[in-house]
């Protein structure tokens, strides 16, 4: 039996998609003003923006797609729910130790599960 190659197209198209949905959650149209506010930092303008950040948070959804990707070979679905969760919890457990509120802790696990449903929609359009 031959194994199902890696959905490289939908691997990609989960992580810029996720990427975009970020930048609107911590917009200040959607959440970014609470969010802000509730983990102790300013939102900048568009000049200032944290690019180190951002390429961090690129790699982590870049992987976080590919352990989706590798889940939908195999058909395994609750593993990358699992790991999605993971993700979320350690986000929430980090922030939590840096003092951010309730509410920025919901925001940042909120992004980390839409994230992840996103690229498992990817992998089943793709």
């Amino acid at each position: 039996m031959e194994a199902e190659a890696l959905n490289w197209i939908a691997v990609i198209t989960g992580t810029i998609a996720a990427f975009l949905l970020g930048w609107a959650v911590y917009s200040p149209m959607l959440f970014g003003k609470g969010w802000a506010e509730g983990s102790g930092v300013e939102l900048g303008s568009a000049q200032s923006m944290p690019v180190g950040a951002m390429v961090a948070q690129l790699v982590a959804l870049f992987l976080l797609a590919l352990v989706i990707g590798r889940t939908a070979m195999t058909g395994d679905l609750w593993t990358a729910i699992i790991a999605i969760l993971a993700a979320a919890a350690f986000v929430m457990s980090g922030g939590k130790f840096s003092g951010k509120s309730t509410y920025a802790l919901m925001v940042d696990a909120g992004y980390i599960v839409a994230a992840g449903a996103i690229m498992i929609i990817a992998q089943g359009i793709f």
